[in-house]
């Protein structure tokens, strides 16, 4: 299952989305995810995933590899779809089991946060699925670059988040590794008391830490061996440029919207 995680992951086909500058996907990915959160209606969520099913057209990754990388959040997406189906009152009652009750309020308000959670992970996943690494750090560090004037570091910020992001599909990996190894020795995580099973997760979490700090050390010294001083200075190799699909990217963005925002107000 962790192997099927999408975030952190980097597809390298040929798309539109893989040809758009770094900063424009970022850029995007932020005003998208604040849409979603300013969706008050059906119209407007609908209109919204729409807009992210054409995204993952554009990108051209398959839809069986987006949505076997979306499994693993289907858990907690159930988990707060089945809290607002029984916790929400409103509307007409359609089912009561004893103390609980389903009301007509809580089944579409639990619908429209779930949606609302898949298309922030879908979106999210977008940016790290079509941008490489290089291409995040550079995108990351021409973003922060005006936060230099306050001393901020920018490049070793920008390089700490892309290290995070990549090493995410690492460590889940690292940890299905250490699972599958600890239940051939007779490890059951799936039965029994939540104190036992709690217990159980030890052997798992030790040697995943000690897993992650010995790929830290051993990072930190390829780092230093080729001579890595930190951004001051550096060069390179593929400058950023801004191309007439990045404006229509982000007007697009725009677009959205202010429609979103109009069916909002009506």
């Amino acid at each position: 299952m962790f192997s099927h995680v999408i975030i952190g992951q980097f597809v390298p086909v040929e798309s539109f989305l893989h040809r758009l500058d770094p900063r424009t996907k970022i850029i995007a990915a932020f005003l998208l995810m604040l849409l979603v959160f300013l969706t008050s209606n059906w119209y407007g969520m609908l209109l919204f995933v729409g807009f992210a099913l054409f995204l993952m057209w554009l990108s051209h990754i398959p839809f069986y590899f987006l949505y076997r990388g979306l499994k693993p959040i289907f858990i907690l997406v159930a988990f707060t779809f089945l809290l607002h189906l029984f916790m929400t009152k409103g509307g007409s009652v359609w089912l009561e089991l004893g103390a609980l009750s389903v009301h007509e309020n809580g089944f579409y308000q639990g619908t429209f946060i779930a949606v609302r959670l898949i298309s922030i992970v879908a979106i999210t996943s977008l940016v790290t699925l079509t941008t490489s690494p290089m291409q995040l750090t550079d995108g990351l560090e021409q973003l922060l670059t005006p936060l230099k004037k306050v001393r901020l570091p920018a490049h070793e910020f920008a390089l700490m988040i892309s290290i995070a992001l990549r090493f995410i599909p690492t460590f889940l990996q690292e940890a299905e590794k250490i699972l599958k190894a600890q239940m051939a020795r007779g490890v059951d995580l799936t039965s029994g008391p939540w104190k036992e099973r709690i217990k159980a997760l030890i052997p798992l979490l030790v040697p995943l830490f000690m897993s992650a700090f010995k790929r830290a050390e051993e990072l930190a010294l390829a780092m230093e061996a080729r001579g890595y001083q930190g951004g001051e200075g550096r060069t390179k190799l593929r400058e950023l440029v801004w191309s007439w699909r990045d404006t229509i990217s982000l007007l697009s963005c725009i677009a959205l919207g202010i429609v979103i925002i109009w069916l909002r107000m009506m």
